[in-house]
């Protein structure tokens, strides 16, 4: 079904660490750690500035793919997976990317289950990574047979 997208990458996307998204997302996860909000801690911290909650990069742009079109209802969260090279960094740009790694089916239980395997990639002004994300989205049998082939 989505074989022939392995391999497409979006655009890159400009995103900025802003202080305030920071601050609200930290609070939303209820996530008190000052690193995130103080700036005298961030001033003292080895990152010299404060940096962002590890699951933060859910909030930023990725780019789409145009051929890659999912159902609003019906998808099922499989995984997520963050790698890290180093913290996101409160103020700095960040140039996100999609790409489609994988897509295999599997029978189960429920019926013929889709796997579409989604990276998505974090670098710096200086085109170095920063972090990346494995993401699995599970496609039932129901939501399979309203797709369009």
């Amino acid at each position: 079904m989505f074989k022939h997208l392995i391999g497409k990458r979006s655009n890159l996307v400009k995103n900025t660490v802003e202080r305030g998204a920071v601050k609200k997302f930290a609070e939303a996860i209820y996530d008190a750690d000052p690193i995130y909000y103080d700036e005298e801690v961030g001033a003292m911290s080895r990152y010299k500035r404060n940096i962002a909650p590890p699951t933060f990069p859910i909030t930023l742009d990725f780019g789409a793919i145009p051929e890659l079109v999912l159902p609003e209802k019906g998808l099922i969260h499989g995984e997520q997976k963050f790698h890290y090279k180093r913290p996101l960094l409160v103020g700095e740009d960040v140039y996100g990317l999609t790409e489609i790694k994988d897509y295999y089916e599997k029978n189960g239980s429920f019926g013929n289950m889709g796997f579409l395997v989604i990276h998505r990639y974090g670098f710096d002004a200086a085109n170095e990574l920063i972090f990346s994300e494995e993401r699995v989205i599970i496609i039932n049998e129901a939501v399979r047979k309203e797709m369009p082939i």
